[in-house]
Protein backbone atom coordinates (compact mmCIF):
# COMPACT_ATOMS: atom_id res chain seq x y z
CA UNK A 1 0.00 0.00 0.00
CA UNK A 2 1.19 3.91 -0.21
CA UNK A 3 1.18 6.23 2.61
CA UNK A 4 1.29 9.74 1.85
CA UNK A 5 3.23 11.94 4.20
CA UNK A 6 3.07 15.50 3.35
CA UNK A 7 4.31 15.87 -0.65
CA UNK A 8 5.64 12.52 -0.08
CA UNK A 9 4.65 9.17 -1.14
CA UNK A 10 6.16 5.88 0.15
CA UNK A 11 5.36 2.31 -0.76
CA UNK A 12 4.69 0.39 2.74
CA UNK A 13 4.66 -3.18 3.35
CA UNK A 14 3.98 -5.47 6.51
CA UNK A 15 7.15 -8.29 5.81
CA UNK A 16 6.22 -9.76 9.86
CA UNK A 17 4.59 -8.97 12.81
CA UNK A 18 5.41 -11.35 16.16
CA UNK A 19 4.41 -10.14 19.51
CA UNK A 20 5.28 -6.10 19.00
CA UNK A 21 8.23 -7.02 16.83
CA UNK A 22 7.36 -5.53 13.42
CA UNK A 23 9.05 -6.25 9.94
CA UNK A 24 8.13 -3.05 7.23
CA UNK A 25 9.52 -2.03 3.83
CA UNK A 26 9.71 1.16 2.86
CA UNK A 27 10.14 1.79 -0.41
CA UNK A 28 13.50 -0.14 -0.57
CA UNK A 29 14.35 -0.02 2.98
CA UNK A 30 13.89 -2.67 5.17
CA UNK A 31 13.08 -1.61 9.27
CA UNK A 32 12.78 -3.63 12.33
CA UNK A 33 11.00 -1.87 14.84
CA UNK A 34 9.31 -2.58 18.63
CA UNK A 35 5.83 -1.24 18.49
CA UNK A 36 4.00 -0.93 21.90
CA UNK A 37 0.45 0.41 21.39
CA UNK A 38 -1.11 1.96 24.80
CA UNK A 39 -4.27 3.12 24.91
CA UNK A 40 -5.84 6.61 23.63
CA UNK A 41 -4.27 6.29 20.66
CA UNK A 42 -0.21 6.62 22.07
CA UNK A 43 2.59 4.59 20.75
CA UNK A 44 5.88 3.74 22.27
CA UNK A 45 8.58 2.72 19.10
CA UNK A 46 12.11 1.43 19.67
CA UNK A 47 13.92 1.82 16.44
CA UNK A 48 18.03 0.55 16.51
CA UNK A 49 18.43 1.62 20.22
CA UNK A 50 16.35 4.87 20.57
CA UNK A 51 13.02 5.25 21.25
CA UNK A 52 10.29 7.21 19.89
CA UNK A 53 6.97 8.35 20.84
CA UNK A 54 4.04 9.36 18.90
CA UNK A 55 0.04 9.47 19.57
CA UNK A 56 -2.10 8.56 16.64
CA UNK A 57 -5.42 10.59 15.84
CA UNK A 58 -7.73 8.36 13.04
CA UNK A 59 -9.90 10.53 11.51
CA UNK A 60 -13.57 9.72 10.55
CA UNK A 61 -13.01 8.12 7.19
CA UNK A 62 -10.30 5.68 8.56
CA UNK A 63 -7.36 6.36 5.79
CA UNK A 64 -6.22 9.69 7.46
CA UNK A 65 -3.97 9.85 11.04
CA UNK A 66 -2.80 13.19 12.76
CA UNK A 67 0.36 11.99 14.06
CA UNK A 68 1.99 13.50 17.49
CA UNK A 69 5.27 13.81 18.23
CA UNK A 70 6.83 15.86 20.69
CA UNK A 71 8.58 17.83 18.22
CA UNK A 72 6.04 17.52 14.98
CA UNK A 73 2.99 16.90 14.04
CA UNK A 74 1.89 16.04 10.40
CA UNK A 75 -1.19 14.06 8.46
CA UNK A 76 -0.40 10.60 6.97
CA UNK A 77 -2.66 8.95 4.81
CA UNK A 78 -3.17 5.75 3.44
CA UNK A 79 -3.71 5.55 -0.36
CA UNK A 80 -5.51 1.82 -1.14
CA UNK A 81 -6.77 1.73 -4.34
CA UNK A 82 -10.03 2.53 -3.55
CA UNK A 83 -8.43 5.76 -2.88
CA UNK A 84 -6.85 5.75 -6.10
CA UNK A 85 -9.43 5.14 -7.96
CA UNK A 86 -11.37 7.93 -6.58
CA UNK A 87 -8.74 10.63 -6.54
CA UNK A 88 -8.69 9.65 -10.72
CA UNK A 89 -12.53 9.89 -10.76
CA UNK A 90 -12.31 13.51 -9.52
CA UNK A 91 -9.30 14.60 -11.06
CA UNK A 92 -11.25 13.67 -14.85
CA UNK A 93 -14.11 15.73 -13.07
CA UNK A 94 -12.06 18.80 -13.03
CA UNK A 95 -11.35 18.33 -16.97
CA UNK A 96 -13.08 20.55 -18.71
CA UNK A 97 -13.21 18.63 -21.98
CA UNK A 98 -13.96 15.13 -21.79
CA UNK A 99 -13.13 13.20 -24.60
CA UNK A 100 -13.13 9.92 -23.23
CA UNK A 101 -13.97 7.11 -20.78
CA UNK A 102 -11.35 5.52 -19.44
CA UNK A 103 -11.44 2.76 -17.27
CA UNK A 104 -9.36 3.63 -13.85
CA UNK A 105 -8.83 0.24 -12.59
CA UNK A 106 -9.50 -3.86 -13.54
CA UNK A 107 -12.80 -4.72 -13.55
CA UNK A 108 -15.74 -6.32 -15.40
CA UNK A 109 -18.27 -4.04 -17.70
CA UNK A 110 -22.07 -4.33 -16.18
CA UNK A 111 -23.91 -2.43 -18.17
CA UNK A 112 -23.58 -0.30 -21.51
CA UNK A 113 -26.36 2.30 -20.90
CA UNK A 114 -25.67 4.20 -24.61
CA UNK A 115 -25.59 3.34 -28.04
CA UNK A 116 -22.76 4.94 -30.57
CA UNK A 117 -24.28 8.12 -31.60
CA UNK A 118 -26.75 8.83 -28.77
CA UNK A 119 -26.76 12.33 -27.53
CA UNK A 120 -26.10 12.78 -23.51
CA UNK A 121 -26.15 15.11 -20.88
CA UNK A 122 -23.99 16.61 -18.48
CA UNK A 123 -24.30 13.87 -15.14
CA UNK A 124 -25.53 11.09 -17.43
CA UNK A 125 -24.73 7.32 -16.44
CA UNK A 126 -23.36 5.70 -19.35
CA UNK A 127 -21.11 2.75 -18.71
CA UNK A 128 -20.57 0.76 -15.38
CA UNK A 129 -18.14 -1.12 -14.05
CA UNK A 130 -17.74 -3.77 -11.52
CA UNK A 131 -14.20 -3.27 -9.60
CA UNK A 132 -13.27 -4.58 -6.32
CA UNK A 133 -16.72 -5.99 -5.54
CA UNK A 134 -17.98 -2.57 -6.17
CA UNK A 135 -20.45 -0.83 -9.05
CA UNK A 136 -19.12 2.27 -10.53
CA UNK A 137 -21.42 4.82 -12.67
CA UNK A 138 -19.39 6.39 -15.24
CA UNK A 139 -20.99 9.98 -16.43
CA UNK A 140 -20.44 12.15 -18.72
CA UNK A 141 -18.97 15.85 -17.93
CA UNK A 142 -20.58 17.73 -20.40
CA UNK A 143 -23.48 17.37 -23.27
CA UNK A 144 -21.63 15.23 -25.67
CA UNK A 145 -22.13 12.60 -28.55
CA UNK A 146 -21.63 8.96 -27.52
CA UNK A 147 -18.81 8.56 -30.88
CA UNK A 148 -17.36 5.13 -30.32
CA UNK A 149 -18.03 1.77 -28.07
CA UNK A 150 -15.01 -0.04 -27.45
CA UNK A 151 -16.33 -2.85 -25.19
CA UNK A 152 -19.37 -5.13 -24.50
CA UNK A 153 -21.41 -6.50 -21.19
CA UNK A 154 -19.40 -8.99 -19.43
CA UNK A 155 -15.77 -7.74 -20.30
CA UNK A 156 -12.81 -7.70 -18.28
CA UNK A 157 -11.39 -4.37 -18.95
CA UNK A 158 -7.88 -3.32 -18.00
CA UNK A 159 -6.88 -0.47 -15.78
CA UNK A 160 -6.32 2.56 -18.29
CA UNK A 161 -8.03 1.13 -21.09
CA UNK A 162 -10.38 3.24 -23.25
CA UNK A 163 -13.94 2.57 -23.01
CA UNK A 164 -15.97 5.05 -25.05
CA UNK A 165 -15.04 7.90 -27.03
CA UNK A 166 -17.29 10.95 -26.75
CA UNK A 167 -17.68 13.93 -29.09
CA UNK A 168 -18.92 17.51 -28.18
CA UNK A 169 -22.18 18.33 -29.46
CA UNK A 170 -20.51 22.67 -29.60
CA UNK A 171 -20.06 21.93 -33.54
CA UNK A 172 -23.70 20.64 -34.22
CA UNK A 173 -26.70 22.03 -35.46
Amino acid sequence: MEIKVGDRIADVELISKEDNMVKIRIDDTIFDVDIVMAENGLCSILHEGKSYNAELKRAENGKEYQVNTYFSSFLVQIIDAQSKYQQNRQKDSADEQQSSIISQMPGKVVKILVKEGEKVKAGQSIIVIEAMKMQNEYKVQQDCVVERIYVAEGDSVAGGQLLIKLSSTENEE
